[in-house]
Order: C-alpha cells, then sequence, then structure tokens
C-alpha cells in the first residue's frame, strides 16, 4: 500500500487566489484590535479522492471547513522575516470537504505582522492591515481538478475575540459568537464585503520546521482564594502558552487572567519583574500578559486563548464567584513540536534538576524562532542562539527549525555582511519611535551565529547541505569582521599610538558590541552602560577569529580549496594578532578576567606552553571570588569544559556543586523551574528580578553530557564519537542516549567504589567509538554493546 505525498506549495503561477483584508473602523487603538472571521462558500458536486488546502496571512489565522478547525497547528503562519519569506502551511483536508455544499473560513489576528512585537513592542512594523490567502485543490475521483480560493466573494465580520495582541492578550465575550460563521447555508448578508489586495506571491514560502503545537497540558499544583472573587494557580511549572479554562460562570460573569513567572510577598501574581525592562512605555498603555473573558453561560464552554501567548507559571483569576478548582484549568504548553533525540539523568537529584529547568526553558523559548523569553520581548536575538546551539542539537533535533532561522538570518543580513541583533527583525531602521538600532548592529558573539550556528547543525547531523546553504552569509560575516578590524581602531588605542601597529589590521576592536554581557552582580542597565563604553577588542577578536576558523573548516568540508587556504591565513593572523595584543611577556592576558581567561583556552587562542600558566590563572580568579563563577552569557557555557580539559576538574564540580550566588544550584534551591536571565533572579528576600526564563545559562548543561557521562562528537554526525566519563562531584552513576543519524548511542556507567566503576556503551552500525576510562585505559570500539571496567589508583 502505498500513501500519496502531501503536495508542495503552489508556485507563484499557480495561485489562483487573492489576497483578501478585512473592512476594518478606523477608530480601534492599535494593541487593542479585534480578530476577524473570514469565509466564503463553494460546492463540490461529485465525489472527492483528495482535498489540500494551502493558507498564509498576514498576522495570525486558524482555518476552518464547515465548522471544524483545520489541523492542530498553532499560531500560522509562523513568525519569519516577513519581508521576504512568508511560510505557507498545507493541510490534508479530505476528511472534512463533503460532496456538495461547503464552507471555508479563517479567524484572523494580528499576531507578528502588526501586533505588538520583539524589544521596542512597536506596532505596524510590517503592515497596517492583516491579510489572508487560501487555496483548496480538490482532486474528484473521476480525476478532474477543481481549486477553490480567497477572492472578493468572501465577506468578513468582527469575531468573538474583541481583541487580540501576542503580547496584550486577548478578550473574549462569548456572548458574541456568530452561529455556524464557517459552516455552509450561513447568512453572511450582514457582513461587509473583503477588500481584496495585490500582494502577490513572490516571498511565499514552505517551512522547513516543525510547526508549533498544543504539546502538552499541566494540572494546576494549587488554586488558592486570595480574596472575595480573587484566585491564584499554581501550575508547579514556568512554561509557554496559554490556559485552558472551563467553569466560567453564570452568563455575563467578566472574567480576567494575569499571568506572571513569579508571587509577590503576599502571595499574589507580580509582573514587576517582566512587565518593562527594555520595553517602552508604551506598554504600560494596554494590558500585559492578561486575558479577559466575559461568559455565554453555555454549560461545557472553554476558554483557549489560542491568538496570544503568555509565559508564566502563574495565573490570577479575578471575577470568578467559585469555587474555582484545579480540575478547571489547565496551562497548555505550546511551542515547536520537536523530536527528542538525547536525554541524560544521573545519581544526583539537584544535577537532574538543572537538566530539567534547562530543558523546559528552552522549551518555552522555542516558538517558530529561538527566543530570549516568551514575556517582556520574545525576541530571536542571535547570541542565545549561538549559545545554546550544541545543546539544543543534543536534546531535540533542531535541524529544520534551525535551518528555517538561519534562512531568516540571511534575508536580514546587512549588504556589508553585518547581522542583526534579532532573527527575525521587525524593527526597520527607520525614524519611528522608538528608533532601534541605529548603529547598534554586527556585535561579536552575537552576529557570529551566522558561522556557529550552521556549523553545530553540521556537526550534529553530518549534513553538509546547511553549509552550502549558508556559505554566503558566513563567508560575508566573516568578511564585515576582517573589514571592521582592518579600518577600525578603539580610540584607546589610537591614544596609544597615532599609528597602529601591523597586528592591528587583525584587531577588532571598533563598531558596537553587546560583550559579555550580564556578568555577576550587573543588572541590565548595567551591560547596557558597559557595551557601550567598554573596549571589546578581545571580546571580538576572540569571535573573529572561531569563525574565520570555522569558515575554513567550512570551506574544505564543501571542496572549496582555494577559500580554505585563504580563510585558514587569515584565522592564523588574527590569532597571532590576537596573542600579540592581548597576552603580556609574562603569558599575562588582559582583561585578566573569568570571561577573557575562558575564551581564550576555549578557542585555543592561548599557545600551548602557556595553558597551563592560563587555566591556573582562572583558577586563581574563581577561588579569589569564593569559588564562584564570574562569566556572563558568551563565557559561561565554556567554564566547566575548559576547567575539566586543562587538568581543573575538580574546580569545574566545585563550581557545578556551588548553592550561593551565583550558581546553578541557587536557582533550584530557590525554586527555579527554568533558568533565570540574572544570576540572582529570585533574591534571598523572594523577589523576582528580570526574566525568569531565560536559557543561555542553561547551556552549562552540554558539561553533563560530554563530561559527566562523556559522549563527545569526533566526526560530524557521530560517525566517530568518544566516550570519556569523568566521574566527580560525588556523582555515583550517568546515563545518556543520543539518536545519532546512524542509531542509538547509549551510554551508561556505575561507580563501585572510589577507584573502580563500568561503563556500558552501545555503538550503533556504520560508527566507531574511541573509549576512554577514568583510569586512563583506551580502547577502539566497533558496533555492537560493550561492558568495560576500570579501576583507578590513587
Amino acid at each position: 500500500m502505498t500513501t500519496a505525498s502531501v503536495p508542495s506549495i503552489p508556485n507563484a503561477d499557480s495561485w489562483v487566489g487573492s489576497w483578501i483584508e478585512p473592512i476594518e473602523p478606523t477608530d480601534v487603538p492599535e494593541r487593542q484590535r479585534p480578530a476577524y472571521h473570514l469565509a466564503g462558500e463553494f460546492t463540490v458536486s461529485t465525489a472527492i479522492q483528495s482535498a489540500y488546502l494551502h493558507a498564509t496571512a498576514h498576522g495570525v489565522y486558524e482555518a476552518f471547513i464547515n465548522g471544524k478547525r483545520v489541523g492542530d497547528c498553532e499560531l500560522t503562519p509562523g513568525f519569519t522575516s516577513y519581508r521576504k519569506r512568508i511560510q505557507v502551511q498545507t493541510f490534508d483536508v479530505t476528511e472534512l470537504v463533503v460532496e456538495g455544499r461547503n464552507a471555508l473560513g479563517a479567524i484572523l489576528s494580528d499576531g507578528w505582522w502588526r501586533g505588538q512585537n520583539s524589544v521596542a513592542r512597536r506596532v505596524n512594523d510590517y503592515g497596517s492591515t492583516t491579510a489572508f490567502l487560501a487555496q483548496l485543490v480538490v482532486t474528484l475521483k473521476s480525476g478532474k481538478v477543481i481549486r477553490v480560493a480567497t477572492d472578493s466573494n468572501w465577506r468578513s465580520c468582527v469575531s468573538h475575540i474583541r481583541r487580540a495582541d501576542l503580547i496584550a492578550g486577548e478578550v473574549q465575550d462569548l456572548r458574541r459568537r456568530v452561529p455556524g460563521w464557517s459552516e455552509p447555508g450561513t447568512d453572511r448578508s450582514s457582513w461587509s464585503p473583503v477588500r481584496v489586495a495585490d500582494y502577490g506571491y513572490r516571498e511565499l514560502c514552505a517551512s522547513l520546521a516543525p510547526p508549533v503545537r498544543r504539546v502538552e497540558e499541566l494540572r494546576a499544583v494549587t488554586v488558592r482564594e486570595l480574596s472575595p472573587c480573587r484566585w491564584v494557580v499554581d501550575f508547579g511549572q514556568n512554561s509557554h502558552g496559554w490556559v485552558r479554562l472551563r467553569n466560567l460562570g453564570p452568563a455575563g460573569t467578566s472574567l480576567t487572567l494575569t499571568y506572571g513567572e513569579a508571587l509577590d510577598r503576599s502571595g499574589d501574581v507580580t509582573q514587576e519583574n517582566i512587565a518593562s525592562g527594555t520595553s517602552m512605555e508604551a506598554d504600560r498603555s494596554v494590558t500585559f500578559q492578561t486575558d479577559s473573558v466575559i461568559s455565554a453561560g453555555v454549560e461545557g464552554d472553554v476558554f483557549e486563548p489560542r491568538h496570544s501567548t503568555k509565559g508564566f507559571q502563574y495565573v490570577r483569576v479575578d471575577g470568578h464567584p467559585g469555587p474555582l478548582v484545579a480540575g478547571d484549568i489547565a496551562s497548555v504548553v505550546v511551542h515547536t513540536d520537536f523530536r527528542r533525540i538525547g536525554s541524560f539523568d544521573c545519581s544526583d537529584a539537584r544535577v537532574n534538576a538543572i537538566h530539567r529547568i534547562a530543558e523546559w526553558s528552552f522549551r518555552g523559548n522555542a516558538c517558530d524562532i529561538p527566543t530570549d523569553c516568551p514575556t517582556r520581548e520574545r525576541a530571536g536575538w542571535t547570541g542565545d542562539w549561538q549559545i545554546y546551539i550544541e545543546t539544543a542539537a543534543y536534546l531535540y533535533n533542531v535541524t529544520g527549525f534551525t535551518r528555517k532561522w538561519l534562512r531568516d538570518l540571511a534575508a536580514e543580513q546587512f549588504a556589508n555582511g553585518a547581522v542583526t541583533n534579532l532573527v527575525p527583525e521587525p524593527h526597520a531602521m527607520d525614524d519611528r519611535e522608538p528608533p532601534y538600532w541605529k548603529g547598534m548592529v554586527g556585535s561579536a558573539g552575537w552576529g557570529d551565529a551566522a558561522v556557529h550556528v550552521p556549523w553545530e547543525i553540521y556537526r550534529a547531523t553530518g549534513d553538509q547541505q546547511v553549509l552550502a546553504d549558508q556559505w554566503e552569509s558566513m563567508t560575508a560575516w566573516v568578511g564585515f569582521a576582517e573589514r571592521a578590524a582592518a579600518t577600525g581602531r578603539h580610540h584607546s588605542r589610537v591614544e596609544r599610538s597615532a599609528e597602529p601597529a601591523p597586528h592591528e589590521r587583525y584587531i577588532w576592536d571598533s563598531g558596537y558590541h553587546w560583550g559579555e554581557w550580564l556578568e555577576p552582580g550587573q543588572s541590565l542597565a548595567d551591560s547596557i552602560n558597559l557595551a557601550v563604553s567598554s573596549d571589546h577588542g578581545a571580546l571580538a577578536t576572540s569571535y573573529f577569529y572561531r569563525s574565520t576558523l570555522q569558515v575554513a573548516q567550512t570551506a574544505e568540508t564543501l571542496g572549496r580549496g582555494g577559500d580554505a587556504e585563504r580563510y585558514g591565513k587569515l584565522a592564523e593572523n588574527v590569532r597571532d594578532a590576537w596573542r600579540r595584543e592581548f597576552i603580556d611577556a609574562n603569558g599575562r592576558i588582559t582583561p585578566h578576567t573569568q570571561a577573557t581567561l575562558v575564551r581564550a583556552l576555549a578557542f585555543d587562542l592561548v599557545p600551548r606552553e602557556r595553558r597551563a600558566q592560563t587555566a591556573n590563572d582562572l583558577v586563581a580568579l574563581i577561588r579569589a571570588a569564593g569559588t564562584h563563577l564570574g562569566t556572563g552569557f558568551l563565557a559561561t557555557p565554556f567554564l566547566l569544559p575548559v576547567l575539566a580539559d586543562n587538568g581543573h576538574l575538580d574546580i569545574a564540580y566545585e563550581l557545578l556543586f556551588q548553592n550561593t550566588a551565583p550558581s546553578w544550584l541557587l536557582m533550584i534551591e530557590r525554586g527555579a523551574t527554568t533558568v533565570w536571565e540574572e544570576w540572582d533572579g529570585i533574591d534571598a528576600a523572594g523577589v523576582a528580578h528580570a526574566s525568569l526564563n531565560h536559557y543561555s545559562k542553561g547551556a552549562v548543561i552540554s558539561f553533563l553530557h560530554r563530561y559527566v557521562a562523556g559522549l563527545q562528537i569526533l566526526a560530524p554526525g557521530y560517525r566517530r564519537f568518544r566516550v570519556a566519563p569523568r566521574p566527580g562531584g560525588g556523582i555515583g552513576n550517568a546515563h545518556t542516549q543520543q539518536d545519532s543519524p546512524n542509531g542509538r548511542i547509549e551510554v551508561a556507567w556505575r561507580l563501585a567504589d572510589d577507584n573502580h566503576g563500568n561503563v556500558d556503551v552501545t555503538v550503533p552500525p556504520g560508527t566507531e567509538a574511541e573509549l576512554v576510562l577514568p583510569d586512563g585505559t583506551t580502547a577502539a570500539l566497533p558496533p555492537g554493546r560493550h561492558t568495560r571496567t576500570w579501576s583507578k589508583r590513587s
């Protein structure tokens, strides 16, 4: 038996549908606009063999046929660089289309297109009107094909969703539902005719990523009546999505739901840590992460606001007469529907908790794009994804998700090669308030996502296509850095010498850089000030070197010998310049910070003969800080691996198990269920600060995969891999598995005592493994299952 393949989306010449827009009143405030019903009818005269719906929108749409929702995808068409790429979804609707009269409709809201968006929360960044485009292709059993599409015969009206904004929330009046709005035979004479718009089809594309879906539901852990008709619900887990609420009360009951990540001292939901920060005053003019619903008094009615999303663990429900019980409300977890491919667990519950909150933090920040947080900004910061990509690729199949995002990165990239801070970048470089990003693009560690992200996807999968697809973007970014280094100088070097030294043409110390970002003790405001005032030459040049080296390796992989030689030589020159500028005659690295030393070791910038000294210097800085880390966003993922690789595995474990600020275990001890943006996200007084769901610091769990469990890639796609368990910290056993392109790899080790242990390894077909036991014994392992023991004498 064969299964018919899903047809590809129509090309530009195959569309017969028109973009249609609802007729809207002119006095509706921005950020408070309703969602619209759009519908049209058609007739199918004979029996049907198959039917496929192609649909997209300027905004967010839900499609319906004959009163039934089409598919289970959420927030379609998803978020892309809309000025150049708009995704089209294709649904098999054979079971929904009937012989005879049919109706096709959509609910259409602002979404990312014209609603509040990203850091500035501006509106109308892509357009001031919403639009819908659909084409239904029906194949009859006779073999005839008919096409039904959006056109001027469709009509529109305001839906019961009276306000819909992804960030502000939704207002629904269930008393105003339009009966039969997407069913055949409904009288739509009172509806408005739609407006046909000529937007063309050039930007339309299919998505490489899995869809966003409702992935699971969380039951309320506690439901408390804080005061009469005011209830606070705790779901026990910070996540991204919305709630499903039943028991809405008698007709006319007005309920307000306020979502937050934390409680204040009175036990009420607070938004103080997430409602502002980098956002603007305009955000305060409307609600933030707040829904309202007016009950129609119909038994069985359910409120589920699918045209806005929230980051939350807690919800306050105002106006409910009670009783409100756990069975009345659920947290609906919404994110890109990834396939899990990796896992980790060990004997220490605290370490497992770190791994768990890092996973949840990523899940909460994967809504069609990788975001920084699901609350305040929901922005696709390039730096955050280049930090976390290796970790994410170990746990989930993020290849399609990432390749889709990389296409957007290339689409947004400047002609000079500079990479935008956000992907997609909704904030056009215009004069509208707030005038974001002018002169603030091309930051090291952020723009390097153009190179490092595709390189890590290649390492995880072995698929060269991602490198071929991104080659122009990768080289454009390195070209930007090369020109910036050659033509610009930081004022401190100009003051040192009017004429640059020859090596300075490879020192990248000009332009705008976010820097290490949020080192311990720094607030968001502190980090912004440092980004503007500091000399970031050591940091930017180190990333210039790593990206150039990875481009050289990419060229070699793609068989571009001349490019490999050119970029290899450039990388050598950059590394030599870094050493001349930032290592003094005594071998001391400047700036002498944990972050700089970590990066120098991780990127192999330090000469071999000085690595031990640099590692000892790093340990001295850690000890001087009371055995605490002092790294920010960029260097933290490398800290523990660098210590382990340079003779200080014991210090790495001490930091992993440190439980005073700043540390990962402090988050666990203070009840974190996702990773915090700031190390002191919940302070000693229980007050929340900044976002409580920022995954970047969670990249520490890569240390658990690669060092605690000991599974490391040696050749792309795990064709060769190393198993090198590094027990420590009192951990008695560890287990990890990875569904590699060739099959499942599994590693499980356990200690009999401090000096003896055994490890089980599964090597899939077509691969080979290098085993390095804690006693130094090595072995080559062919495909199959293997058990080895070790005896380590002190």
